[in-house]
């Protein structure tokens, strides 16, 4: 793979990861058809998890189907409460013993975040483990090992694909999976039903190239699983 046709597969893999983030906010249906999300996921994901694909295309389709009211009412008894969350979205809910967040999982995450040059901002009032915050970063640290390919800089592209792949192997890669299907066994609504199994089967599957040949060949990392 040359560098150009790796650095757009790297561009579009962090897509992936920013556009579904993107759908654990609370949902703004107007604004995903203004930004042409389901139909940018789709082409993303068609080009580095073809296996996830279907599942955004029936995104777009399934959130035809409800309106603003409806897809609020679900997002809050799934993700927010106020009583019994039926997924919570919490990485450390499902990494630590103890069942209530702000962990030592979350603790390292948040570890994880500053060594790549990120705080949390004082008006951002979600916590460090929430899944749209660590979709994001993945995003982050994506877009930086592109930055850093675009200069040739290859041992920051390294630095930031190792981080990519320590944080999968961690945090994100081990709670998504159960996280997923506590959406769908909590929920008859087809578009939280399809995100579930649009972002297990993108974490589960997607990969960066195997063939890393832009690093000297003693540096060459094992492929990222995201």
């Amino acid at each position: 793979m040359d560098m150009r046709k790796l650095m757009g597969h790297e561009k579009r893999r962090g897509d992936g990861y920013k556009l579904l983030a993107a759908c654990f906010y609370h949902p703004q249906k107007e604004l995903f058809s203004q930004e042409a999300l389901f139909k940018n996921l789709t082409s993303a994901l068609k080009q580095v998890c073809p296996e996830a694909a279907p599942f955004s295309e029936k995104m777009r389709e399934a959130i035809l189907q409800y309106n603003d009211e409806e897809l609020a009412v679900e997002y809050a008894r799934l993700f927010v409460g106020p009583y019994k969350l039926l997924a919570p979205p919490y990485g450390s809910l499902y990494l630590d013993q103890v069942r209530r967040v702000m962990n030592h999982s979350t603790m390292e995450v948040l570890e994880m975040y500053r060594q790549a040059g990120l705080v949390m901002a004082d008006e951002f009032k979600e916590l460090p483990d929430h899944a749209a915050v660590e979709l994001e970063f993945m995003y982050y640290l994506i877009y930086k090992e592109v930055e850093a390919l675009a200069k040739a800089d290859l041992d920051t592209a390294l630095y930031f694909l190792r981080n990519q792949e320590l944080f999968l192997k961690k945090f994100l890669g081990p709670w998504i999976p159960p996280f997923c299907q506590k959406i769908r066994e909590g929920t008859e609504n087809e578009f939280y039903i399809a995100l579930a199994e649009c972002l297990s089967t993108f974490v589960s599957n997607c990969r960066a190239p195997a063939n890393l040949n832009y690093f000297p060949k003693e540096k060459t990392p094992k492929a990222t699983r995201c």
